[in-house]
C-alpha cells in the first residue's frame, strides 16, 4: 500500500470511529473519490440543509491538497458556481501535508459561518453580503429552496 492510500485509510478510520460535527461521509468506496454531506451551521442561511461534498484525491496527497467541491450550487461569497471552493487551505499556498480532510471540514463549516467577501469566487454574493446582510440571507434561503 503506498502513502497516499495507507493516510487515506488511517483519515477513513478515523472518520468513521470519531464522527465530524455536521458531517456525515455517504459514500467512501473508491478511497480516492469520497462523498459527503455538510449542515449548514445554526445560525447561518443554510441552518437546516445538508450540501452535497466530494473529495478528489490524487495519489501526491497528503504532499498536494485534495479538490473539494459542492455537488450543488450554493450562493456564498466564496463559492463558485460551479461547485469549486475558495479557501486558503485548500490552496497550494495554503495547503500543508499536516493538514487532513478532518480540517477540511472545520474550515468549510467556518466559511458558512463568516464568509470571506474580500477574496470573491462570487461577486454578486460578495457584493451583497456587504451591502445587506438581511438581504443577502434571505437570497441564500432562496436559492436553497430551488436546489
Amino acid at each position: 500500500m503506498d502513502f497516499c492510500t495507507n493516510r487515506l485509510m488511517k483519515e477513513l478510520n478515523k472518520i468513521n470511529k470519531e464522527p465530524i460535527e455536521g458531517f456525515t461521509l455517504t459514500n467512501s468506496e473508491n478511497i480516492m473519490i469520497w462523498q459527503g454531506e455538510l449542515e449548514g451551521p445554526k445560525d447561518t442561511p443554510y441552518e437546516n440543509n445538508k450540501f452535497k461534498l466530494q473529495f478528489s484525491f490524487d495519489e501526491e496527497y497528503p504532499i498536494r491538497a485534495p479538490s473539494v467541491k459542492y455537488l450543488q450550487f450554493i450562493f456564498h461569497p466564496n463559492i463558485y458556481k460551479d461547485g469549486k471552493i475558495c479557501v486558503d487551505i485548500l490552496q497550494s499556498s495554503g495547503w500543508s501535508p499536516a493538514l487532513n480532510v478532518r480540517t477540511i471540514i472545520q474550515s468549510l463549516r467556518s466559511l458558512f459561518m463568516d464568509p470571506n467577501p474580500s477574496s470573491p469566487a462570487n461577486r454578486e454574493a460578495a457584493e451583497l453580503y456587504l451591502q445587506d446582510v438581511k438581504l443577502f440571507n434571505n437570497k441564500v434561503k432562496e436559492f436553497i429552496k430551488k436546489n
